[in-house]
């Protein structure tokens, strides 16, 4: 098609930026387009948080019935289903994009193209269709929300196995006898965890000193001691060198463990190793708009572009890669453009959960971080063994961990390792919204026997 249409507001991905911006727009009377190249919702519905905390679900179920005598409960027989466990996860994330579909569809002025966008000139899009070849947009205001996909380091040999990411590694019809990981971020630990307990063998790569390398040592530490307990082996300041088949469907992995040369041998082999943005199809140059060295959108604090009027949500401008961050993106372009206001989203608290069990829940800085910005300050910790709700439900992993300015009182971050961890950070979070002083948690009265209570005693640790 020569004719090139005009609409008002462009969205090029339908993650969890671009649906909802694009029924606000819409909302407001702007001839709007979004465009989704392949599955509606994005990263989160289709292949992170839901596909991926479902079958957590599923592993903490079989985690607790294995261990049942200890609530007293005897002969609980468990037989692991893995198609029927895949098959629960993908009516749900069913269910889920369906609901975004079915939204769009019933949203006025938003038209819904399906195909692949790049851009043919600075405020100019063109799409390749399926059912015919092109089609060229327009827009004063385009918004990227293309997400991020998993690195594949360059490894000798990595192109000549089969190997599993983030995506693939959850449509697996069997479970794999030994399942070899590379990485030891939240991804490598959330599936370790998980197959593991489904009942694979597993072996988790890290080239650092510790897992979660942004964490703060001791949590790292209590991590890595929760992991050996449920039998994952972690192999730390390892790296993988090479990759080849063995026989037999195996993988071999060549690894230089503190300077040391040796083989592991594994049915699969998961390459967890970050995630890179989904830039490299938009041809960015036509229009113009910059880039990092990584491939990353470079924003300002109102997530524009190096172009006016072109804009970066999510994943794909850098930075911490949680839904959640990319829905408050979402936020702060709405609120800027409908209603006027000078929303950034610069010193904006980024709480995130890690989903193994028990879980980690994070919000503001670390020990480690105030330490380096020279701020004078205190810690309050506290162990799960400690915690009465904890001591009666059988969790008494982990433990708590918070940060307060010794000066003011306030919560500068915290880091609660222990069951429903990410509840009581976010509790805390919104402690530190309301600017409340660690003494105020002190002497709160909360329900007892609740998890919230155990506030009380972490705080009073630090007098």
């Amino acid at each position: 098609m020569d004719e090139k249409e005009k609409y008002d507001a462009i969205i090029i991905g339908t993650g969890q930026s671009g649906v909802p911006l694009a029924e606000n727009l819409a909302g407001e009377n702007w001839k709007t387009l979004i465009i989704e190249k392949d599955l509606v919702g994005g990263c989160c519905i289709n292949y992170g948080c839901t596909p991926s905390k479902t079958m957590t679900a599923s592993s903490k179920v079989i985690h607790t019935s294995k261990k049942s005598e200890v609530y007293g409960v005897h002969n609980v027989k468990t037989e692991i289903n893995i198609k029927e466990i895949i098959s629960r996860k993908r009516d749900i994330v069913k269910s889920f994009r369906d609901g975004l579909e079915n939204g769009i569809e019933k949203t006025k002025n938003l038209t819904f193209i399906r195909g692949k966008a790049e851009f043919s000139g600075q405020k100019e899009i063109r799409i390749s269709l399926n059912d015919r070849e092109y089609e060229i947009v327009t827009a004063d205001k385009i918004f990227i929300n293309t997400g991020g996909s998993p690195v594949i380091p360059r490894i000798k040999g990595i192109d000549s196995v089969k190997y599993l990411t983030s995506t693939s590694i959850m449509e697996l019809d069997e479970i794999p006898h030994h399942l070899l990981i590379m990485g030891g971020g939240y991804i490598g630990l959330e599936f370790g965890q998980m197959f593991r307990r489904f009942g694979s063998q597993v072996t988790m790569i890290e080239k650092g000193p510790y897992i979660l390398s942004k964490e703060d040592e001791d949590i790292s530490t209590e991590i890595e001691k929760i992991f050996r307990n449920d039998g994952v082996n972690i192999l730390l300041n390892t790296s993988v060198t090479e990759a080849a088949h063995a026989g037999d469907d195996q993988i071999r992995l060549k690894i230089i463990c503190e300077g040391k040369e040796n083989y592991l041998t594994g049915s699969h082999f998961l390459i967890a190793a970050g995630r890179k943005p989904n830039t490299e199809s938009l041809n960015l140059k036509a229009a113009g708009i910059k880039t990092d060295e990584k491939g990353f959108i470079k924003v300002n604090n109102k997530l524009e572009t190096s172009v006016k009027g072109i804009y970066a949500m999510g994943d794909v401008k850098g930075g911490p890669a949680f839904t959640h961050i990319s829905y408050d993106d979402y936020r702060v372009i709405r609120d800027n453009l409908l209603q006027k206001k000078t929303h950034t989203i610069r010193n904006r608290f980024i709480p995130y959960t890690v989903f193994i069990d028990p879980q980690l829940g994070r919000v503001g800085i670390t020990e480690k971080e105030a330490k380096a910005g020279g701020i004078d300050y205190k810690v309050a910790k506290m162990k799960m063994s400690d915690v009465s709700r904890a001591i009666e439900v059988g969790e008494t992993f982990g433990l708590m961990k918070a940060i307060v300015d010794s000066r003011t009182g306030k919560i500068l971050g915290c880091a609660i390792l222990g069951m429903e961890g990410g509840e009581i950070a976010a509790m805390i979070e919104i402690a530190m919204m309301g600017n409340l002083k660690y003494t105020d948690l002190k002497e709160a009265i909360f329900t007892h026997p609740t998890l919230s209570e155990s506030l009380n005693t972490l705080f009073a640790k630090i007098e």
